[in-house]
């Protein structure tokens, strides 16, 4: 019943709907996700390519998730302070991250964020407490988006035919594992580094 959806007039019906509503529309839904991490991303990073183009598509998402993340991040250092976050401030996990990311600064948050699946609202947030300066983080957030969103525009892009044709839908799900497998090895670890530097600690 889904794939009965997705023919070619649905599809060319809904990308003209959505691109109606105009740019600002297709930067303001990634923005939001930064805020609210339940809503789908990769959707909306979809959405765009097929209805502005892979090009158009793929900055007006970027633009509007690197904006979003920077947001919350000032957001955070500015709250860091009241009673919520100051709990968040002396939670053992959070500590070691904050640590983490103080002394590790731009690479790992780089490699991280060109990820799809890191949950990405996460590092905002930890970062905010952190006492990463702004620069750095910026400069991870826009450049790991960059990667990560045009990975998924690219997959992404001719939505129709990905679908009708199963040999690009299979390399698709193929990327995408690939994106998934190694995210989780380049998370775990970095877990093992921050294990290994608070025994070092010790």
């Amino acid at each position: 019943m889904l794939l009965q959806f997705f023919t070619e007039e649905n599809l060319i019906r809904l990308f003209k709907e959505f691109r109606s509503f105009g740019p600002l529309f297709a930067i303001g839904l990634p923005m939001i996700e930064a805020f609210l991490p339940f809503l789908p991303l990769i959707v909306f990073i979809v959405v765009n390519v097929n209805s502005f183009g892979l090009w158009l598509g793929f900055l007006l998402t970027w633009f509007g998730s690197s904006l979003g993340s920077i947001l919350v991040f000032f957001i955070i250092r500015r709250l860091g302070q009241q009673r919520f976050f100051h709990f968040l401030n002396r939670h053992k996990t959070v500590k070691k991250l904050m640590t983490w990311m103080e002394k590790k600064g731009f690479s790992p948050l780089f490699l991280l964020l060109c990820f799809p699946f890191t949950p990405s609202a996460a590092v905002n947030v930890v970062a905010g407490l952190s006492k990463i300066s702004i620069w750095q983080y910026s400069l991870a957030v826009i450049s790991g988006k960059f990667v990560m969103v045009f990975i998924v525009s690219f997959i992404g892009y001719d939505l129709h035919a990905l679908i009708t044709q199963p040999i690009r839908l299979f390399i698709a799900g193929l990327v995408i594992f690939l994106l998934w497998f190694v995210g989780k090895k380049v998370e775990k670890r970095l877990n093992i580094s921050i294990i290994d530097q608070d025994d070092d600690s010790i």
